[in-house]
């Protein structure tokens, strides 16, 4: 991500939004039946246990957590982030991770803490909802990104070679603490946005040595973390130099990364064709590691917003809505899909960092002196010469919860990514102890038939195809008793999403057998 940009935009946008900013935005619902299916063909069963990552970064959520901000489900009841998240589809969590972001006092300089310790609260919780984590390790005390590389303070002293050593030692070490605090680590990647600057070196084959101290220990940690390599943008024309380097160097890796953000970085057709020709080059596995699209321009926290429908430098190639997000979202994991086998995912950057709701600026300011949920504090000054002071989020307006904390329906793009695994419990042999009989008392001739609550295709199995004929079916209007899955008496989104999260694991009460009544032949 462009940081610097992102500060810049922000800083100059304070005073072109009101103090008063609206945080009870509210927006016309997005049906979840419209939002389209994307498949990754082929799938390596070695990869996530043959599911594609459905990712998202919520590395700021936290200090948002300690500054009193809430988050809650699709039906307004206050829930663990997690859990809302899981229920959604997604299956990894992204956490940044800095070596000393603290002064010598312990100050945080902002940027959610993203500390060691906090990232280990993350994993935590990720694993205890059943997701994976993509340890992003950013080799500095503050935000790395293609602006600045600049090394931790402790380490710029050294020379290259003492360098290299504590890369491999820090690795090892963020590896070591992340699993023994409960992180399920899936991927881990070294270095954040390296476009040919790491680190503070700039010559790209001393950065492949440098990186290569990373890719060791991850290796002798555990063989089966993926090793990841993110580069920021594929429209500068440089990630097949990046990648033809890498491989002269012979260097360990699996998955080469981008980010993509369609209003800075270019088209989507260029986008698969890089991926693609570097999979297809170097048979390794790429994803998009970033990417992200306003649902609104209005402003949650008074500090202003980077993007927005209007902003000078951004093409904006959907519209400002949940359906634009949605569409700009489904777009990107489409075209990852569509690489040749070599795709495994996209991650939604940050889709949770917000402001806490209906506050001042200055009430905004002191939390995120106090709680660092904002992108920096004054204490950062000392490492980075671009801190001027106090900022908070200039992404609350891309974030998949609006600014109360309620999910989107942007979040049920993750429940449409196939392929997905299923549970034990969608076989045949479905608990009866939920069985229901529908009674009618019309003269018309009416047979009476037993059926599997979900098995749409009456195939015998609950799977992704019986979620493809229920879709299609309610796009066309068909409202058949048998697609009342939530026992309701009536059929709609909230059945579909009910299957949908069935057959990712998150149930909330099996499906059953059901017994209903309906006319012959009907």
């Amino acid at each position: 991500m462009k940081l610097r940009r992102l500060i810049a935009s922000a800083a100059a946008a304070v005073m072109a939004f009101s103090a008063s900013a609206n945080s009870g935005y509210s927006h016309e619902r997005a049906d979840a039946a419209d939002i389209p299916a994307v498949t990754f063909s082929n799938f390596d069963s070695r990869i996530n246990g043959g599911e594609p990552v459905r990712g998202v970064d919520i590395s700021s959520v936290i200090s948002l957590e300690e500054a009193g901000m809430k988050f809650y489900d699709d039906n307004g009841k206050e829930q663990d982030i997690f859990r809302t998240l899981a229920d959604h589809g997604v299956n990894y969590i992204r956490v940044r991770i800095w070596n000393e972001p603290h002064d010598d006092n312990g100050n945080s300089y902002g940027g959610g803490h993203s500390d060691l310790e906090t990232a280990a609260k993350i994993g935590k919780r990720a694993a205890e909802n059943g997701m994976k984590l993509l340890a992003d390790i950013h080799y500095s005390d503050f935000w790395a990104d293609p602006a600045k590389q600049t090394r931790p303070k402790y380490w710029q002293p050294h020379d290259h070679n003492k360098l290299k050593g504590e890369i491999y030692n820090w690795t090892s070490w963020v590896l070591k603490y992340l699993t023994e605090n409960g992180s399920d680590i899936g991927m881990v990647q070294v270095g954040n946005e390296t476009d040919c600057f790491f680190c503070g070196e700039k010559d790209m084959y001393k950065i492949c040595d440098l990186f290569s101290g990373g890719e060791k220990a991850a290796r002798d940690f555990d063989r089966n973390i993926l090793i990841v390599h993110h580069f920021a943008n594929a429209g500068n024309g440089h990630f097949g130099w990046y990648a033809q380097v890498m491989n002269e160097c012979k260097l360990d890796y699996d998955v080469f990364a981008a980010s993509y953000y369609s209003y800075w970085h270019g088209s989507l057709d260029n986008l698969k064709k890089t991926l693609t020709d570097i999979g297809n080059k170097y048979n390794k596995y790429v994803m998009v590691a970033e990417t992200a699209y306003p649902y609104t321009d209005m402003d949650g926290d008074n500090f202003g917003n980077s993007v927005t429908s209007n902003h000078e430098g951004c093409e904006m190639k959907y519209p400002v809505s949940v359906d634009g997000q949605i569409k700009a979202v489904t777009d990107v994991f489409s075209t990852v899909a569509d690489c040749n086998g070599h795709g495994i995912g996209v991650f939604y950057w940050e889709p949770a960092w917000l402001g806490i709701p209906d506050l001042s600026w200055n009430e905004q300011k002191q939390l995120w002196d106090r709680y660092g949920m904002g992108w920096a504090t004054g204490y950062a000054r000392e490492y980075d010469r671009d801190v001027k002071e106090s900022g908070g989020s200039s992404f609350d307006n891309q974030a998949m919860f609006d600014f109360h904390g309620r999910p989107l329906e942007s979040l049920d793009v993750f429940l449409n990514i196939y392929p997905q695994k299923k549970p034990a419990a969608t076989t045949t042999t479905t608990t009866t102890t939920a069985a229901t009989t529908t009674t009618t008392t019309t003269t018309e001739p009416f047979e009476t038939r037993e059926i599997i609550l979900g098995d749409i295709n009456s195939d015998g199995v609950i799977d992704v195809f019986d979620v493809i004929s229920m879709r299609k079916a309610l796009l066309s209007g068909s409202r058949s008793a048998e697609f009342d899955l939530n026992g309701d008496n009536e059929v709609g989104v909230a059945d579909l999403v009910k299957l949908q999260r069935f057959i990712l694991g998150n149930n909330d009460g099996d499906l059953a057998k059901k017994t209903i009544t309906v006319k012959k032949n009907g």
